[in-house]
């Protein structure tokens, strides 16, 4: 995250003074404007994130400085602070484009935390910026994975389920592209300019994950030095993705469906409940109907959540989409690498449309990344394949009978060794959190 550059606007010395130095304290570059026309010629010369200005001036009101700053850069956020408020100079100061409005006197403390909200919502917008640049391409995934009817079915529904609010429950192999389904849900539909907000419910420490998800007030607990707005209040009229929603820890599912509910939300230390309009889109990579049976998930929550369920098949029961994503990835190594690799000769293509693919297109796309990186001719070789691709396949393998408990087993152990027995990096590469993987090389008897 780069330096953020903020800009005091106000005809008082002593209020410019006071502003920079508090908030220099937070390491923000902070320049001054005693006026309208210095501020508009400092915005011309410097990008700022933010400006702080004053309603009543000299030479050119607050209400005219804020519509002269929003057109010489419309991104910049404005917050209005006067000691003359009126409900006319806020409702105009709000219709011209202020985030935020603020009486004086104020304390330093007040203002670094509206600051700290406005970077944070600017923070996600440009994030979302970011991710609609890269819809184009994810739009020519879904379309290479719709090669199979079982895809070609599970994109029909996301074109039915896209326009509404219900939500959307997915279930699916960890590999198999769930948080990519989840994308092209949000952004295909009405929400599509509002927030995507994913989180891995299983990478969070069960302590911490309340306050991620509904915020917290300052003093709420130790270390909370600051309010926090919280996931769901960032994904205001968008979309929250939550991920190994099953990791989620059983009082947490309880106060998950209340909010599901009520469609409002209590930060920790706080009484006074908060109305938000979010879409929530879960999955989960555990067999549901075990996961209920076991009171891992709950039932209740389930049923609210899963209005829309969707199950996406593993790649070893959609093979006719193995030649497609390879070619796919190996266009973008191209591109991102600037070489000309055509492809895969015909043993090669043989060799990965024969393995059973434990950990899917996540683990198809990191083989191709390898074989890429290895090989030097036009096309990729056998010889450029990992040896765990090449080994001969037992009678029972090609006959695919594995349980999922013994390919999931195997799939951590694959990840294991090629980790050098790091945990976390072995669940990195798996997609699932440290403690899922803890559980899991405990039950698998794998230390």
């Amino acid at each position: 995250m780069g330096t953020y550059h903020i800009l005091i606007v106000d005809d008082e010395e002593n209020i410019r003074t006071l502003l920079q130095e508090g908030l220099s304290q937070y390491h923000y570059v902070v320049e001054t404007a005693e006026d309208g026309f210095v501020a508009l010629d400092k915005v011309k010369k410097t990008r700022f994130d933010i400006a702080i200005v004053d309603i009543k001036m000299p030479k050119m009101d607050g209400v005219e400085v804020i519509r002269s700053l929003k057109e010489e850069n419309e991104q910049i956020e404005i917050i209005v602070l006067t000691a003359f408020a009126t409900v006319d100079t806020a409702v105009a100061a709000l219709k011209l484009g202020a985030s935020d409005y603020l009486t004086k006197p104020t304390r330093i403390e007040e203002i670094y935390r509206v600051i700290s909200n406005i970077l944070e919502k600017k923070r996600l917008k440009e994030e979302n910026i970011s991710l609609k640049r890269r819809l184009y391409e994810q739009k020519k995934i879904t379309q290479l994975l719709s090669a199979s009817p079982k895809m070609r079915e599970i994109n029909e529904i996301i074109t039915r389920v896209a326009n509404n609010d219900s939500p959307v429950f997915i279930e699916g192999e960890s590999g198999t592209g769930k948080e990519l389904v989840a994308q092209a849900i949000h952004f295909s539909s009405l929400r599509s300019e509002g927030p995507f907000i994913p989180i891995n419910c299983g990478a969070i420490p069960e302590n911490l994950l309340e306050s991620e998800l509904f915020g917290h007030k300052k003093g709420a607990f130790t270390g909370a030095i600051a309010d926090n707005l919280g996931l769901f209040r960032s994904a205001h009229r968008g979309t929250i993705f939550l991920d190994e929603i099953s990791e989620m820890a059983s009082y947490l599912q309880v106060k998950l469906l209340r909010v599901l509910q009520e469609q409002k939300i209590r930060p920790v230390g706080s009484v006074k409940p908060i109305e938000i309009d979010v879409r929530v889109i879960s999955a989960t990579n555990r067999e549901v109907r075990k996961a209920l049976s076991q009171e891992i998930l709950r039932n209740d929550l389930y049923y609210r959540l899963s209005v829309v369920h969707l199950k996406l098949p593993p790649l070893r029961e959609r093979k006719e989409d193995i030649p497609l994503l390879s070619n796919y990835f190996i266009k973008s190594l191209n591109e991102k690498y600037k070489r000309r690799v055509k492809g895969f000769s015909q043993e090669a293509l043989n060799i990965l449309h024969s393995y059973p693919w434990p950990g899917n297109v996540r683990e198809l796309e990191n083989v191709i990344e390898r074989a890429f990186a290895l090989h030097c001719g036009d096309l990729i070789a056998t010889e450029n394949l990992p040896s765990t691709l090449l080994e001969p396949s037992s009678p029972s393998e090609c006959e695919e009978p594995l349980s999922l408990r013994n390919m999931e087993k195997e799939l951590i152990q694959k990840a294991l060794m090629e980790a050098k027995g790091n945990k976390r990096r072995a669940a990195e590469l798996l997609g699932i959190g440290r403690k899922t993987i803890y559980r899991k090389i405990k039950t698998y008897d794998l230390e």
